[in-house]
């Protein structure tokens, strides 16, 4: 017993004293070359609790009293954040030479969407597989793609036990992920894919999304049960699509003109064809990042919708003002012109994107001494850049009243609107792939340069259909009768609702008989 006592003595007090270290430490004066830090008490782990339980107020916070430009400690990593519209075009439209997102990025997601794609394989690669995806993004693929939304959603409703009936409760984030899985792979990946993937696959996915946590960014490969599961989860998604290649490979050239039959005809610059491993891979990565942003994003318009029933008759009855209906009355099936004709609906869009991105933080590792322009400071590399185009989009200084959700912002916003499309077509070519510049909007939902999401269409897209589909059937509401939504949920890369977020649904029609 004495023994243990003196052993705990002696690891309070080297605690103690690495505290009282690392304070002292911070109390030195510093270079005028760095920005201020924030100060932290736990060395190594630094402000990691902090920033992790709510990034957008850690931000805020630290914005109002350093500015701009400062940095913290994550996981004893410095990482710098730069903000507004200036931070967003240094760090999203910076040299890949300069800027590394590769080994930020890295061990946080090869392990969840596989080797040599995306972060896992050096940038130029990464270039020519976005063109390859492109497939799925031609104007005829946006147009065909309606119907195909539409059905599946229509579907789900119609075979969801909890549906059933002339009302009751659904868990919107469980709901929307199931329904989002099903239109991404559908739409983007093909028949044969979709036809694979029940809901089960929601449970296989979930478990790989889980992979996706901040302390994975530390501790990528330690045994933790979430990465096991991560894990496990990786290798039957992975054996799904090379069973699905290995299939078609035997099939030839006449099998089904999807998603896996144009990358079994793309080649990389070097004439080398895309081994099927990498297929798989793209694949994986294709319905996490069509599925997960959507997921969120959809979940949060209906969920807003629920707590603003008044937002959701509006929604129901712009669509029976502008939209064709059939000689009894009924709606016709949503069509790609008919978005056009739903401005209520693609505010809603807009400002739901605006007030919940999915990714609060763009990082980027410094590779070689950056000068930031207009500054005293020198960034050494490894130095690790952050910035947010969150911050702009809940800044009043863009956005008046910004931390209210308010669809009808867009209505006058005409001079934003030409302002973004000024940013959004300037244009740098890559090879064969162009990327917009335009990283000065303070609105910037899907991020900008050579990063920027390629399935932006498809996004707005797929959510105007999917909560245009639900607007059809259902009244929505919160349980409660509040007008509050659920908080955030931040213990994934991806933020969304907090789970589980119950509300009330009642069927606008009688439901049909089978």
């Amino acid at each position: 017993m004495d023994s243990f006592i003196k052993i705990a003595g002696v690891a309070v007090a080297a605690t103690v004293l690495l505290i009282i270290g690392n304070v002292i430490r911070q109390l030195l004066p510093k270079s005028k070359t760095e920005p201020p830090a924030v100060f932290h008490w736990i060395p190594i782990v630094g402000n990691a609790i902090t920033y992790g339980m709510d990034p957008p107020k850690f931000f805020a916070q630290n914005r109002e009293k350093y500015g701009d430009i400062f940095s913290f400690t994550l996981f004893n990593m410095k990482v710098m954040c730069y903000f507004g519209v200036d931070g967003n075009e240094f760090i999203l439209n910076g040299k890949v030479a300069d800027l590394n997102a590769e080994e930020v990025y890295g061990p946080l997601t090869v392990p969840v969407f596989g080797a040599d794609v995306v972060y896992g394989c050096p940038n130029a690669k990464f270039m020519q597989q976005k063109k390859f995806v492109k497939f799925a993004l031609t104007q005829k693929a946006l147009e065909d793609a309606v119907p195909i939304i539409e059905k599946e959603v229509a579907d789900y409703i119609k075979t969801t036990p909890g549906l059933k009936g002339q009302s009751g409760t659904l868990d919107m984030t469980k709901t929307m992920n199931e329904v989002n899985i099903f239109t991404a792979s559908r739409a983007i990946q093909g028949e044969e894919i979709r036809s694979k993937l029940s809901r089960e696959y929601a449970r296989v996915y979930n478990d790989l999304d889980n992979g996706l946590q901040p302390v994975n960014f530390l501790l990528p490969w330690f045994p933790f049960p979430h990465n096991r599961k991560r894990d496990l989860a990786h290798i039957r998604m992975r054996n799904l699509y090379l069973e699905t290649i290995q299939k078609r490979r035997k099939q030839g050239p006449e099998a089904e003109h999807d998603m896996i039959w144009n990358l079994l005809n793309c080649k990389y610059k070097d004439g080398t064809p895309i081994p099927d491993k990498e297929i798989a891979h793209m694949m994986i990565t294709m319905l996490l990042g069509g599925q997960h942003s959507s997921a969120s994003s959809s979940s949060w318009m209906l969920l807003h919708i629920a707590s603003r029933p008044e937002i959701g008759k509006a929604l129901y009855q712009e669509q029976l003002d502008n939209l064709s209906k059939d000689k009894d009355g009924k709606l016709l099936p949503l069509t790609y012109a008919d978005l056009d004709r739903l401005p209520l609906l693609k505010n809603v869009v807009k400002e739901t994107l605006r007030t919940h991105s999915s990714i609060h933080s763009v990082m980027r590792k410094v590779t070689r001494p950056l000068e930031i322009p207009g500054t005293p400071y020198i960034l050494q590399p490894n130095t690790v850049m952050l910035s947010s185009p969150l911050v702009t989009q809940l800044s009043e200084e863009h956005f008046p009243n910004a931390s209210e959700w308010n669809p009808s912002r867009w209505e006058s916003k005409e001079e934003k609107k030409e302002e973004e499309e000024k940013e959004t077509k300037e244009e740098e070519e890559d090879g064969d792939l162009t990327f917009s510049k335009g990283a000065r909007s303070p609105y910037l939902p899907f991020g900008a340069g050579r990063h920027r999401c390629i399935g932006e269409k498809f996004a707005y897209l797929n959510l105007e259909v999917i909560v245009s589909t639900f607007v059809r059937h259902f009244h929505l509401s919160n349980v409660d009768g509040s007008r509050e939504v659920p908080p955030t949920d931040y213990s994934s890369l991806f933020s969304r609702p907090t789970m589980p977020a119950i509300i009330r649904w009642e069927r606008r029609v009688p439901e049909e008989k089978a």
